[in-house]
């Protein structure tokens, strides 16, 4: 079993940044892709950034500028950059990750900014 560990989520003022970052525990070796997803309240899960293990990384719509997604393979963990963070922006952010042909997801995260 894996486990997504997500960590650095909270309340910002806009124009903030924050940095989320993702563990991948358990079971975790072999792993294809891992990325981030947010869901805002009443509203559907979108793709934020995925990063895949040749190195490439995808952006959803939208996402390109203030979102820089990274990772360290050693430690199978990705992070999340957001920058000039806007009220729009919160929502729970999901970790994802893609093994084999099964798809892991964290607990989620939450992402607050104020205006």
């Amino acid at each position: 079993q894996v486990q997504l560990i997500e960590s650095g989520g909270g309340l910002v003022q806009a124009g903030g940044s924050l940095r989320l970052s993702c563990e991948a525990s358990g079971s975790a070796a072999g792993i294809d892709a891992m990325g981030w997803y947010r869901q805002a309240l009443g509203k559907r899960r979108e793709m934020v950034a995925r990063l895949i293990k040749s190195g490439v990384r995808l952006y959803g719509d939208s996402m390109k500028g203030r979102f820089t997604i990274s990772g360290d393979n050693a430690k199978n963990t990705v992070y999340l950059q957001v920058n000039s963070l806007k009220p729009e922006d919160t929502a729970v952010f999901y970790c994802y990750a893609r093994i084999g042909d099964r798809d892991y997801w964290g607990q989620g995260t939450q992402v607050t900014v104020s205006s």
